[in-house]
């Protein structure tokens, strides 16, 4: 009996080593490469041949004219959000090939995937979680294969390009959604909804001791439960994982100039980014940035383990965060006032160990000048400020809904991406509503990411009866999307539509006067609005350049008279502040 149980034990490791032969990746053939993009999604469909708990399909279009692929690791072979909710496991999403010129996760995770249905502890993990995988996301970019795009890192041999096909960085696409690769994400991560997000990428910036660092949602940002969380149970766990398998991690290094001298702040990630964008969903979102000048083959290694170390907490405690979740969920829905555009509050900081190299400067040999580098030879250990605490810059009156005018559809059809539940009005309506006029804000003086954006949006409140046409969108604030629908619908919010250029077309006048005809019609119109008139006195008494020059003065009057054409800087989503029973459309 005991020699027949040898030789079965025998078979079963001879079958798992045949196994992990047979589906070896292209990276662990050379630690030198990076798997190219056909390699890849060959690999995953060969998986989902072999394994019926792991599916591959292509789901939605890219700008390559590629598919996005949808990678499903799901033990139970449910393969469905839903059903996945009912048994109560927790979603893990991972990201890979944002930046493929950053394939660390394109290499990791395909591993990680492999491991996990051939190895029976490693399987065990997925008990109660369901991985969702991008394999690829800017596949554009990854098929603009080089080796001299990323003058800054050490390896691999050759990788993809950082834009995709129309030039876009993915990594700033993600509200705007100008390539059809975030379109798709969208609906896929809204599809899932995942309570977990892991964006692999790799660093730039300043030289240290460490192949792993991460950048977390900013924990202030994400509320005050949820923030908690992450700030006290979640990251604590993912550092101490990460030193248990030997690899020391530190936040990423956000640094002006060298981290010891200044120290270090914490990345502020707006919705633009993927991180900021799934805090728009209250998911818990990291970026893992290996270090770009450790060699190629430590930081897939870290990439993976960071992975691990996340699966091996979920198996403990996902059912906690998706407890937490809700919570915050629940929170912010039934919050009256939302703190939105947040910056670091310098007062406050915590003290890190930070183990770097000696910053010094010599004269370059290129420039003749004085140059910076890092002394290898000088590693150290200090204590440095980690600026890590954020405040809300500004605060909103949650709506009870926005109206938006059906003339908008590409800003419907992102909510409509992300499952922001709409209704339509059935027919003319009349309502109360407050309105925004826009009263200043600054543009970009150059091209960014295919638009000349704002900030700095400043607005005016304004009360309003307006009449709504049959058909103008209804968006209530009382939904699972609720951030997403305010921070990209509320124009003073960092990645609004309106600061994306969504509504420029309310910044230019259409109609104006001819000096010589106004001239007569200003004069009546002073006449028959004495106050205005008296503050048209107070404004020349008071303004000696505004006294001086006559067009300034025509236009101010004309901006107080009924023929200065209402739409003009007024921005068109209003926002309905009470309850009010609408007719829609059924």
């Amino acid at each position: 009996m005991k020699y027949y149980f040898i030789i079965s034990l025998v078979n079963i490791i001879f079958m798992k080593l045949n196994a992990q032969t047979d589906f070896i990746t292209p990276w662990e053939k050379n630690d030198q490469i990076t798997t190219t993009y056909r390699e890849c999604i060959n690999y995953y469909e060969l998986l989902s041949q072999n394994f019926k708990e792991l599916k591959c399909q292509p789901v939605y279009m890219t700008d390559s004219g590629q598919p996005l692929h949808q990678i499903v690791i799901d033990i139970d072979g449910d393969f469905n959000p839903d059903a996945s909710r009912k048994k109560g496991k927790t979603i893990l999403f991972l990201n890979n090939g944002i930046h493929p010129g950053e394939p660390e996760g394109i290499d990791a995770t395909m591993m990680l995937a492999r491991d996990i249905l051939i190895d029976g502890k490693k399987k065990a993990l997925l008990e109660n979680t369901v991985i969702v995988i991008i394999p690829v996301y800017n596949i554009d970019g990854c098929l603009n294969r080089t080796s001299y795009s990323r003058a800054n890192q050490n390896g691999p041999e050759s990788y993809g390009f950082r834009g995709n096909d129309k030039n876009l960085d993915l990594n700033r696409d993600f509200v705007k959604c100008d390539s059809r690769n975030a379109q798709s994400f969208n609906r896929i991560f809204s599809y899932w909804s995942p309570d977990v997000m892991i964006d692999n990428h790799t660093s730039n910036g300043a030289d240290y001791q460490y192949v792993m660092t991460l950048i977390t949602s900013q924990e202030d940002k994400m509320g005050p439960i949820l923030g908690e969380y992450v700030r006290n149970t979640l990251n604590p766990a993912l550092f101490a994982g990460m030193t248990a398998k030997k690899w020391d991690m530190i936040p990423y290094v956000n640094a002006d100039g060298p981290p010891d001298e200044n120290g270090i702040e914490q990345f502020l990630e707006t919705p633009r980014f993927s991180s900021g964008y799934a805090a728009l969903h209250h998911c818990i979102a990291f970026m893992p940035e290996t270090h770009m000048l450790k060699p190629y083959p430590p930081r897939v290694r870290s990439t993976y383990d960071l992975m691990l170390v996340m699966l091996e907490f979920l198996k403990e405690r996902g059912k906690e965060i998706q407890e937490i979740r809700k919570k915050e969920m629940e929170h912010f829905r039934t919050q009256t006032k939302v703190p939105i555009n947040w910056v670091a509050d310098k007062s406050k900081y915590d003290m890190l160990e930070f183990k770097g190299y000696e910053a010094e400067r010599k004269i370059s040999k290129v420039t003749g000048l004085e140059r910076l580098y890092y002394n290898r030879s000088k590693p150290f250990t200090k204590m440095i400020p980690y600026y890590n605490k954020f405040v809300a810059q500004d605060t909103i009156v949650k709506p009870f809904a926005y109206l938006i005018p059906q003339a908008y559809k590409e800003v419907v059809d992102r909510l409509i991406m992300n499952h922001v539940h709409l209704e339509q009005l059935a027919e003319d309506t009349v309502l109360h509503v407050e309105t925004y006029r826009i009263k200043s804000f600054t543009t970009s003086s150059g091209a960014y990411e295919g638009h000349f954006p704002h900030s700095h949006t400043k607005l005016e409140v304004i009360d309003q009866k307006l009449a709504f046409r049959a058909g103008d969108y209804l968006v209530y604030t009382d939904q699972q999307a609720a951030r997403y629908i305010i921070e990209c619908l509320e124009p003073q919010a960092s990645d609004s539509f309106f600061n994306w250029n969504f509504f420029d077309g309310i910044l230019s006048q259409k109609e104006y006067f001819s000096d010589y005809v106004f001239e007569d019609l200003a004069e009546n119109f002073l006449n028959d609005h004495p106050q205005i008139a008296a503050e048209f006195e107070e404004k020349k008494k008071s303004d000696e350049k505004f006294r001086q020059d006559p067009d300034a003065m025509l236009d101010w009057v004309y901006r107080k008279s009924p023929w200065y054409e209402p739409t003009h800087k007024v921005y068109p989503v209003r926002r309905l502040m009470q309850m009010t029973e609408l007719p829609v459309k059924r």
